[in-house]
């Protein structure tokens, strides 16, 4: 099963994106932007849920700092920010793919599908 970090320092979001992945995937937190580079420097995480708001290092910093080292893994922004300047924020960041919140589990599940290519 692979396995997705949920970069995401809201409590309730996070408890929301564990039933979305439940029983799909494995998957492991980070409740902010620093965590996020580490827990992936680290190894053993296969994609990324970014939330972009985040205290420490926000989601678009975390990202350019993961693609500094690893260009390969998939990453999703999620955000309460909707705007097509916040997805193309995203994207130049290093993004792959930008959900709006609140995420719907079906639009979850077939993003990470797309991006892990199942």
């Amino acid at each position: 099963m692979k396995t997705i970090l949920v970069a995401e320092d809201n409590e309730s979001n996070y408890i929301l994106m564990t039933y979305i992945l439940k029983g799909k995937y494995n998957y492991v937190r980070a409740k902010n932007g620093q965590e996020a580079v580490d827990a992936v420097a680290k190894g053993g995480v296969d994609m990324v849920l970014m939330d972009i708001k985040m205290p420490v290092m926000d989601g678009l910093e975390a990202t350019k700092t993961i693609r500094e080292t690893n260009a390969e893994i998939p990453i999703v922004a999620l955000t309460a920010n909707a705007f097509d300047s916040d997805r193309q924020l995203a994207m130049e960041a290093g993004c792959n793919d930008f959900l709006s919140k609140p995420v719907s589990r079906e639009k979850c599940l077939k993003a990470i599908a797309q991006q892990l290519g199942e």
